[in-house]
């Protein structure tokens, strides 16, 4: 929510800037100024808001993972014996927990 609300105020601003450019070098055309430079500012929010609310839940959903992830796991690559024996080590504990 918060990055697309970011995304939106910087799109605003630049589509205001380049909307402004656009109409002062090459004038308004048939619709008129304000038309214009409306549609370059509600076109430029809605992009820069879009990508910056995926960006923002990309950011949040890995920021939960980090609280998913086992106590005593490293973050470090580790070799395929070493993932092979923790795998065999949690599917023991999953049986155990599934007798009792």
């Amino acid at each position: 929510r918060i990055g697309a609300l970011t995304g939106a105020g910087v799109g605003l601003t630049i589509g205001f800037i380049f909307g402004s450019y656009s109409i002062l070098r090459g004038g308004a055309g048939p619709r008129g100024a304000m038309s214009t430079l409306s549609q370059y500012m509600l076109s430029s929010a809605a992009t820069f808001g879009f990508f910056l609310s995926i960006g923002s839940v990309i950011r949040n959903d890995t920021n939960q993972l980090e609280h998913i992830r086992q106590p005593g796991s490293s973050p470090l690559i580790r070799s395929r014996g070493e993932g092979l024996a923790q795998l065999r080590a949690r599917w023991e504990l999953e049986k155990l927990h599934k007798r009792y």
